[in-house]
């Protein structure tokens, strides 16, 4: 069972710590909690200890504990410590690695991974200073989730709220290596790329990234290590994962690699096909005249490339996007491109930028029509057949 180190904060967003707590011994995990003082101004010791089944620890020295340096031990027996929330506070004291109170000192003495949870005013959590202290922290191997955009306690509006529950379990799950796809690693590409024509114009398409996204998310809430090769979207990066920017299709087919190995790639990023075969230095002037020739060359198939690659992945997936003769243009591209599995939809009737999909489902086993759903829901049923391929080694 593991066991995790519960600190509060003294934010108003500690409340929702009890929900976090609540759901984290619902799922088997041992919950210690430790309050600073100021959280004390928001919750109480008594809701903390029904939902742990622990006393709270808030003293630095407190007696009948310190025969064995209680403060010592509480952090020597964490599997993971969770600050949640995380306030300016409590992060700059951590920065500067001051252990004046018994969870700033938990969190000095541990060699446990530590993940913060940040929730504070979205002035403070953008000053210089805060986000110095975040830097700092990171460097040092601290985790975060969050803090998410949104309206906060004071009434102002922007990034400083507590992240989602969910997305702190999820934040949790993948740091304790719990989870169906724990030590699998997976490759998902999404978004579109864009190839210059010249400094201000660009071949694209219209993909917004959203199933790709989805997908990367849904592998993420399943413990896998997820590294999302994205072109260029309007899309936070989902909690746990790790994302790496890219523009063209060249810099998209080499960020992929550069990822190597991985335990399955899922490749729904729609890649351009063409690029220009040579990009103008500064803008195209309209001259009145007859409009300059593009030469236009391939683009580097990526599918293909990580199909065919040495040291091939276990579970190669690709997306394909048709207008028309799904079904058998969807059949033609998975041997083409020598994946394992293809799914492929119709966006006469799903238009890139939609919250909602319908695939049909190529495999060797046969292909599947899957109903209507929404990105989501299409991508956690995705999620289910890849748990299910390394648990069995089927593709159903």
């Amino acid at each position: 069972m593991p066991r995790i180190i519960l600190i509060l904060g003294g934010g108003i967003a500690a409340y929702k710590a009890l929900d976090i707590a609540r759901q984290l011994s619902r799922e088997g995990m041992d919950v210690v909690p430790v309050m600073t003082e100021a959280a004390h101004h928001f919750v109480t010791p008594l809701s903390l200890e029904v939902l742990c089944g622990h006393s709270v620890h808030a003293d630095l020295f407190q007696p009948g504990q310190e025969s064995d340096v209680g403060h010592i031990s509480l952090a020597r027996s964490a599997d993971l410590i969770l600050v949640c929330p995380a306030t300016a506070n409590l992060m700059a004291r951590m920065a500067q690695g001051m252990a004046d109170d018994l969870a700033t000192t938990i969190l000095l003495a541990t060699d446990a991974p530590v993940l913060l949870a940040p929730a504070m005013n979205p002035h403070m959590w953008s000053h210089s200073a805060t986000q110095a202290n975040l830097s700092l922290l990171c460097q040092r191997g601290v985790k975060c989730v969050g803090p998410a955009q949104g309206n906060v306690a004071c009434g102002e509006t922007g990034t400083g709220r507590l992240a989602e529950l969910d997305d702190i379990l999820i934040a949790v799950r993948s740091v304790l290596g719990a989870g169906e796809l724990a030590g699998r690693r997976v490759l998902v590409t999404a978004g579109p790329t864009v190839e210059p024509i010249d400094p201000v114009r660009f071949i694209s398409n219209r993909s917004s990234g959203l199933q790709g996204y989805a997908i990367a998310a849904a592998l993420a809430r399943r413990g896998a290590d997820v590294r999302l090769v994205s072109g260029p979207v309007s899309l936070p990066t989902p909690p746990s994962v790790k994302r790496i920017d890219v523009q063209t299709a060249e810099e998209m087919k080499a960020a992929c690699l550069n990822q190597s190995p991985f335990d399955a790639a899922i490749c729904v990023a729609a890649v351009s096909d063409w690029r220009p075969a040579a990009v103008y230095e500064s803008k195209v002037k309209k001259t009145g005249d007859t409009p300059p020739v593009l030469n236009l060359v391939e683009n580097p198939d990526i599918l293909s490339t990580i199909s065919h690659m040495k040291g091939r992945p276990a579970l190669v997936v690709g997306f394909a996007a048709e207008t028309d003769h799904l079904q058998k243009h969807a059949e033609q591209k998975r041997q083409k491109k020598g994946c394992d599995w293809l799914l492929a939809n119709d966006v006469t009737k799903h238009r890139f930028g939609g919250t909602r999909n319908q695939v049909l489902f190529l495999a060797d086993a046969g292909v599947e029509s899957w109903p209507e759903m929404d990105k989501s829901s299409l991508a956690d049923h995705l999620a289910e057949r890849v748990v299910n391929f390394f648990r069995t080694g089927n593709d159903r």
